[in-house]
């Protein structure tokens, strides 16, 4: 089968499985896998700004100002929901773009901490104005998506199935232009940025210029999962976005590793199931954040490269394979093998 034809057979695979995958679980998994497929969102959205070679720890609250804004604009000015998401997303794009001018005064170490600081000065608004943030009990009886029919199906989104299916489908295009943002002559410059950053300077990028941008991208998409996220739930409070929830999503990041597009989203659903399956069902739901810190370090020490790097050793390994093919040979063919795998 030509190359093409097999991964779009694959893509239509994963398609049909994960439109049948509600229908196979209970009304909690269900409600599970609609957070699962927001998060997915959240830390693609976080790998998106790991390009440039900058680790914020501020990206859950603008995930929180995305949820904030959304509820507000459809709660207090009466906005259609699906025009408050978009609206929510741009204003955490806004909150993004004023928080840039301090934070990319710094690097590394110090704009972690810096982007620490910022949200958790954007957190302490929200606890301090009831009006219009409610306070440290935050909004309730935010607007849920209002139902519809298409003909096929009837969106009815006090139903997990329902509104899993519009998550999918708002997430799945968000990955389809990060994908692109990623491969577009954008995204290899903010490779360079972040591998090469004097050199692209000499080239005449402007290095902060491009880590603005991928800051900006990337709090779009996570404003919008905030958005997604509070029309589910229909309360949000300063809490659903602390310390917390920003430690698991670097956890999801490093222990599935950021090499690859797919890396993030690998570590999210892998711990995920284990958060949901395993701990849960054993009684260890408590002990999550010990047993995230554990793997976190035992992915540091033993598996650098994280769970991807499983993946690509597989794929190497299976028949047909040019490198695995080039490894039992040796010779030229080898090397070149193994220059096309690593580009």
């Amino acid at each position: 089968m030509p190359r093409a034809a097999s991964h779009t057979a694959g893509w239509l695979v994963l398609a049909a499985l994960l439109i049948a995958l509600p229908h196979a679980l209970s009304f909690s998994q269900q409600e599970v896998l609609v957070f699962l497929t927001i998060n997915v969102l959240l830390v693609a959205s976080y790998r998106l700004l790991t390009l440039t070679g900058e680790w914020s720890l501020g990206h859950v609250v603008i995930m929180g100002v995305g949820a904030y804004a959304s509820a507000l604009y459809s709660k207090q000015l009466g906005i259609y929901v699906p025009v408050s998401m978009i609206l929510g997303a741009l204003t955490a794009v806004l909150v993004a773009m004023v928080l840039s001018y301090p934070l990319f005064r710094m690097k590394g170490f110090y704009f972690l901490i810096g982007s620490f600081a910022a949200g958790e000065i954007i957190r302490l608004l929200w606890k301090r104005f009831r009006d219009p943030f409610g306070g440290p009990k935050g909004i309730k009886k935010i607007d849920p998506m209002p139902d519809f029919d298409i003909g096929i199906y009837s969106f009815d989104f006090f139903e997990p199935v329902s509104y899993y299916y519009f998550a999918l489908a708002v997430v799945a295009l968000s990955l389809w232009v990060m994908w692109r943002i990623e491969r577009s002559p954008v995204g290899l410059t903010f490779h360079a940025v972040h591998w090469q950053d004097k050199l692209a300077q000499s080239a005449g990028v402007d290095v902060r210029a491009y880590r603005t941008r991928a800051f900006l991208i990337a709090s779009g998409f996570a404003g919008l999962s905030g958005a997604l996220l509070a029309h589910y739930i229909g309360t949000i409070n300063p809490n659903s976005f602390d310390v917390e929830l920003m430690v698991f999503v670097l956890t999801w990041a490093i222990v599935g590793g950021t090499a690859t597009f797919y890396g993030p989203i690998l570590g999210c659903v892998v711990l995920s199931i284990l958060n949901e399956v395993v701990l849960r069902e054993l009684g260890f739901e408590q002990m999550r954040p010990f047993i995230y810190g554990l793997l976190l370090i035992c992915s540091v020490l033993f598996m650098p490269k994280g769970l991807e790097s499983v993946v690509q050793y597989f794929m190497r390994r299976r028949p047909g394979n040019a490198v695995a093919k080039a490894q039992r040979t040796g010779g030229p063919a080898q090397y070149e093998a193994e220059r096309g795998t690593e580009t």
